[in-house]
């Protein structure tokens, strides 16, 4: 059963990591799938290139969510290409990790431009069509460090918890227009960038994860596939971690 068919949907962030993982589920579930990049356009054509089929249109953006101008433009074009836009997945994000007494102004604006700001910004960009068809489903993703903190992580810690007050109050926003908006808080997923911690690094979180086990990609996309569907048509202002009970 295809939960998404005729569906387009718009992700952030999709050519790798948790956000290709994503594209990959949604597009086997039927949906056509836009989905921007920063740099890596070898990385998106090669995603395109494999999904895009008679049945699914797939299709890659360059695009800078953190530029509301780019945000604008960028919904003109996947609405030239798509027809419409039924969901939206804020999933770009960066860390620049560090201790507050080493934090830079510098690292702590641009962590909450890129992962923040572009939540906003999509989201205003977004707003109109789902307003004029009286129907959508944004999914934001935040994390479990925007729950609970982290040490090192202030800046981090502070967009992903902003992403999650924005949400709830999007939510109560847009309800009574039958637009949905919930977020979604990973924990340790494994991805590339995980692949290149130590083992001693890995094992450490897996000792206080009560599964005893990082998480994957399509845990995450598995959720996303939920709630871009109708099955959780009516689910909103929700936060759904997806951490194997590492906050339990």
């Amino acid at each position: 059963m295809k939960l998404l068919e005729n569906k387009n949907i718009l992700i952030t962030g999709g050519s790798r990591g948790i956000g290709k993982g994503i594209v990959y589920k949604l597009i086997e579930h039927g949906a056509n799938v836009a989905f921007t990049y920063s740099s890596s356009s070898e990385a998106s054509d090669l995603i395109v290139s494999e999904l895009s089929s008679d049945k699914s249109l797939c299709k890659a953006y360059k695009s800078d969510a953190s530029k509301i101008e780019e945000c604008e433009n960028l919904v003109e074009k996947v609405i030239t290409d798509f027809g419409n836009i039924d969901v939206l997945i804020n999933n770009a994000g960066i860390t620049k990790d560090n201790l507050l007494m080493r934090m830079t102004e510098e690292d702590f604006d641009s962590v909450i431009r890129i992962n923040l700001n572009s939540v906003f910004n999509m989201t205003k960009a977004c707003q109109r069509i789902f307003l004029k068809n009286r129907a959508g489903s944004i999914i934001n993703m935040s994390s479990v460090v925007g729950v609970k903190g982290n040490a090192g992580q202030s800046n981090y810690a502070a967009s992903k918890s902003g992403i999650i007050g924005f949400s709830k109050s999007i939510a109560l926003e847009l309800g009574s227009r039958n637009i949905r908006c919930n977020v979604i808080a990973p924990g340790f997923i494994k991805t590339e960038m995980t692949d290149k911690l130590s083992e001693s690094v890995i094992e450490s979180w897996n000792n206080n994860i009560p599964l005893k086990r990082p998480g994957e990609t399509y845990d995450v996309a598995n959720l996303c596939l939920f709630l871009a569907s109708d099955l959780s048509s009516y689910i909103t202002g929700q936060v759904i971690n997806v951490d194997g009970g590492l906050l339990t």
